[in-house]
């Protein structure tokens, strides 16, 4: 995977018997992949008051000096975020969940996405006086809910549902108020966002199921685009069951688009976990077919196939599995740098990239291989390890790729970036290949990606950094591109 940013995973708890917090941060733990820029925990106890802690780094730091009063057994409800910011800068006051107080009511949100009208909206606020105190997207719910406070009666459910009427774009949020849990599923349904039980009580909300396993909770379903769930709290505890505000399309709240699904198809080529079910099917499983449709459309004449670790591995295992080839790891991984993604920062992000794969001479010396890997976004990355296999000795180096061209940014979530820094989007294949230095170059064709999906027809995917399509019309760069009216 060659140097893209990624959006944020959330964690919600509420009404279980053991520790809120620790529930919250093994959730996180499991989701670390989705963001290692900073981690944050805001919990909700007795008294109403919501408490908040969150730094810079991992959650594994962020949980070494957690506050006291947040692992007592007065917390009722807890929710956490781990971040890599494609909107706003790496700053510690950009780190999640914000809390603010509306009219004394204390408020925690936290977010997964992108708002795609982000910018017309901050503009609009602060031409009416808002001021704001961090760079992200996040903030603008919360300006747009205390607009609508005297005007609604200080009911908190309706001013999150009458400010997410004015949003556009991707986002999951989990949102933490003195009568309990709110949690919100745009309605194109980008992200993933799923619901599980836990043993023994309580609801765990995650934006992967990976987090079940490890907070002994079972998948229940898939919160719905669309959706608004609210866990209350009533005289001090958690009521047994969440109550659907709002039921998927029966009411047309959060956009003009609600006929169709938009699922990010890039949560299945590289972002979940493949212990995950995303969007109704296995992660494990869509990336081993994958790897099978790849060899279908484009087999490799060659001695071996090498996965790029981690994210290659098991479309390589279908790849190979469908020739009939032997896999062995080409590379061995240093696992202590980190996805190289995350690092924010283009210096930063190339020295870990250097120190981060190194061939096996003894595994591929004289040799033909073949690569397998999840995108190539810049190429930089694809050259170096290109340039390294051959000087480790490989006889002939092929590449396949187990998605399309990236040819287009995405402003729903996933920091690619602007077109002209795509190499697909300047090159064609066969110009790429011999940037690359590669004796042949092969990409996963978009309907052959599409037909690895079994819960939800192609129709349903977004696909737009492949092929351009958005589901909604992206910002208009150096211009005000028309809103909603706030």
């Amino acid at each position: 995977m060659s140097q893209v940013g990624e959006y944020c995973g959330l964690c919600g708890v509420i009404g279980a018997e053991e520790s809120i917090s620790a529930l919250v941060a093994e959730g996180l733990f499991a989701q670390q992949h989705r963001g290692q820029e900073a981690s944050g925990i805001a919990t909700l106890d007795k008294d109403e008051e919501i408490l908040l802690h969150k730094k810079n780094g991992l959650v594994s730091e962020l949980m070494l000096d957690l506050p006291e009063e947040m692992k007592s057994d007065k917390i009722l409800a807890g929710i956490g975020h781990v971040r890599y910011g494609t909107f706003g800068g790496s700053s510690v006051i950009n780190a999640q969940p914000i809390l603010v107080r509306m009219a004394d009511i204390p408020v925690a949100i936290a977010h997964n996405g992108t708002i795609s009208n982000a910018g017309v909206i901050r503009r609009s606020l602060q031409r009416k006086g808002h001021i704001f105190q961090t760079n992200t997207d996040t903030e603008i719910v919360l300006h747009l809910m205390s607009r609508e406070l005297e005007d609604t009666d200080y009911n908190i459910e309706k001013c999150l549902q009458l400010a997410i009427s004015k949003l556009e774009g991707a986002f999951c949020l989990l949102l933490l108020v003195p009568q309990g849990m709110y949690v919100v599923r745009d309605s194109l349904g980008f992200r993933p966002l799923s619901l599980g039980k836990i043993a023994g009580g309580g609801w765990i909300i995650a934006s992967e199921t990976i987090a079940f396993p490890v907070t002994d909770a079972e998948y229940v379903r898939e919160v719905k685009p669309g959706e608004m769930l609210f866990f209350p709290v009533e005289d001090g505890k958690t009521c047994c069951e969440p109550i659907s505000t709002v039921s998927g399309r029966e009411q047309v709240l959060f956009s003009d688009n609600s006929h169709r699904n938009a699922f990010c198809i890039f949560e299945h080529v590289y972002f979940a976990r493949p212990g995950s079910y995303v969007f109704g099917d296995s992660v494990y499983d869509v990336r081993i077919e994958m790897g099978r449709q790849l060899a279908r459309e484009f087999p490799a004449d060659c001695d071996m196939v090498i996965p790029v670790p981690d994210s290659g591995m098991f479309a390589a295992m279908g790849f190979a599995r469908e020739l009939g080839l032997p896999l062995d790891m080409g590379f061995t991984r240093n696992h202590y740098v980190g996805r190289t993604f995350i690092a924010p920062g283009h210096a930063t992000r190339a020295a870990m990239v250097m120190r981060k794969l190194q061939p096996i001479p003894e595994a591929i010396k004289g040799k033909r291989v073949c690569v397998v890997e999840d995108s190539i976004v810049r190429g930089t990355t694809s050259i170096a390890r290109i340039k390294a296999l051959r000087e480790a000795g490989a006889l002939e180096v092929h590449m396949r790729i187990s998605c399309p061209p990236h040819k287009h940014a995405c402003y729903f979530g996933i920091d690619f970036p602007e077109e002209t820094s795509l190499i697909a989007n300047k090159y064609s294949v066969e110009e790429i290949k011999e940037i690359l230095n590669l004796d042949s170059l092969g990409y996963l064709s978009v309907d052959g990606m599409l037909n690895c999906m079994s819960a939800h027809p192609p129709e349903d995917y977004c696909t737009a950094c492949f092929t351009g399509d958005y589901p909604v019309a992206p910002p208009v760069k150096g211009s005000i591109r028309s809103g909603r009216q706030l």
